[in-house]
C-alpha cells in the first residue's frame, strides 16, 4: 500500500493567518491553481481511492487532484480538522492578532501544555481519531495493493505523521506546519508505515 497524504490548497483564512478550524473555508483562486499543478505533477500515480476531509477545502482539493480517474472519493469524518471552538476565525498574525488568551500559542510552542478552547478539541483528542482511520487503512488487507490519497488539514495531518512516527506529544509540531498542497508519500509493508518523502512541494 502507498499513501499519498495532501494538506488541502489555500484559502482566504490562510493568507490572513485566520484559524479555520472546523470553519467550512472554501479554496480560492490560489489553492485552486496550486491543486492543479499538484494533480498535474502527480497524474501518472495510479490512485485507487481517496479519502478526504467532509471541509470544502480538503474536498476540492481532493477532486482536482481526482482529475478524471474513475475511483470513489470517500468523505471522512476522523481527518477533518482540529476545533478551535470559540477561537475559529481570530487570527494570529503579528499585526491582527487578537486571540485573547495569552497561552493559547502553546498550541504550537508547546503542545503539551495547551489548553482548547470553548467548544474546540484537544489535540491529544486529534491525535487519537487520526491515528484509528490511519490503523484501520493500515491494516485492511483488502487495500494491502492500494495507492490511496488523503486529503486533509494541516493539524490533521500532523496527527497522522506523530501516529507514524510514534512521537510525543510534545514533538507534535516537529517538522512544521505543511505547506497548502505539500504531499507526504507513505509506504505500508506488513502493516508498517514508514514515511518515505515529507512535505514535497510541485511550485
Amino acid at each position: 500500500m502507498k499513501l499519498y497524504i495532501i494538506r488541502h490548497g489555500e484559502t482566504e483564512w490562510n493568507v490572513k493567518r485566520r484559524f479555520q478550524g472546523r470553519s467550512d473555508i472554501p479554496l480560492n483562486e490560489e489553492g485552486r491553481r496550486l491543486a492543479r499543478i499538484t494533480s498535474d505533477a502527480l497524474r501518472d500515480v495510479d490512485f485507487t481511492r481517496i479519502y478526504t476531509s467532509p471541509l470544502k477545502r480538503a474536498y476540492e482539493t481532493a477532486m482536482i487532484m481526482k482529475g478524471d480517474r474513475d475511483i470513489p472519493v470517500m468523505t471522512e469524518q476522523r481527518i477533518i480538522e482540529i476545533s478551535f471552538g470559540v477561537y475559529e476565525g481570530l487570527c494570529c498574525g503579528k499585526e491582527n492578532y487578537n486571540i485573547p488568551d495569552p497561552e493559547f500559542m502553546n498550541f504550537f510552542d508547546r503542545p503539551e501544555a495547551y489548553k482548547p478552547p470553548q467548544g474546540a478539541e484537544s489535540i491529544e483528542e486529534l491525535r487519537e481519531r487520526t491515528a484509528d482511520f490511519l490503523q484501520e487503512i493500515v491494516h485492511n488487507k483488502d487495500m494491502e495493493n492500494d495507492t490511496i490519497l488523503v486529503s486533509t488539514h494541516g493539524a490533521a495531518l500532523r496527527g497522522l505523521l506523530s501516529c507514524i512516527n510514534h512521537i510525543d506529544i510534545g514533538d507534535f509540531w516537529k517538522g512544521g506546519v505543511h505547506k497548502n498542497c505539500a504531499v507526504t508519500t507513505v509506504e505500508v509493508r506488513d502493516g508498517q508505515a514508514v514515511i518515505i518523502e515529507e512535505g514535497k512541494t510541485y511550485y
